[in-house]
Order: structure tokens, then sequence, then C-alpha cells
């Protein structure tokens, strides 16, 4: 479920050249997660692997992640316990 969260949150990726032609992505349902590096595959790669961390992190605190395409990777007591 991790792997297909991750596959389908990387097709939400926005790319952008930065004024000193460097490559800056971002996700945009994940705030805080992105990347820059000196061509778009490196950025892609870096991304990822931000968001691979992101996501750990974020499990790991208990923090709200954004859903992405009806995959939910909160847990039950937590969105429970929002919804009360």
């Amino acid at each position: 479920m991790i792997s297909r969260y991750i596959t389908q949150a990387m097709e939400r990726a926005h790319y952008e050249i930065t004024e000193d032609k460097r490559y800056y992505g971002s996700i945009p349902p994940c705030q805080g997660c992105w990347a820059e590096a000196e061509t778009l595959e490196k950025c892609r790669e870096e991304l990822q692997s931000t968001l691979e961390d992101w996501l750990l992190l974020g499990l790991q605190l208990g923090h709200r992640l954004p859903v992405i395409d009806d995959l939910d990777l909160n847990r039950e007591e937590l969105a429970h316990a929002e919804a009360n």
C-alpha cells in the first residue's frame, strides 16, 4: 500500500526550473515535501527519497497524512478521534 501511495503521490509532483538553472520539485498535497537538484532525473530521485522519509516520519509521529486516490495511510484511531 505504501508503494502505491508513493507512486500516486509522485504522479502529482510539480517541477520547475529555478533562476540558477536547477530543478525544483514538490508534491502539493504533501506539505513541506520538496527537492532540488541539477537535473530533472536527479530531482525526481531526491523528491521520491524525501517523500519516503516524509511519510515514515509522519507515520511515526502520528501526523495526519493526505489521502491520495483513496489511499489513506492514517491510523483508524486517529481518523476516528478527529471525526468526534
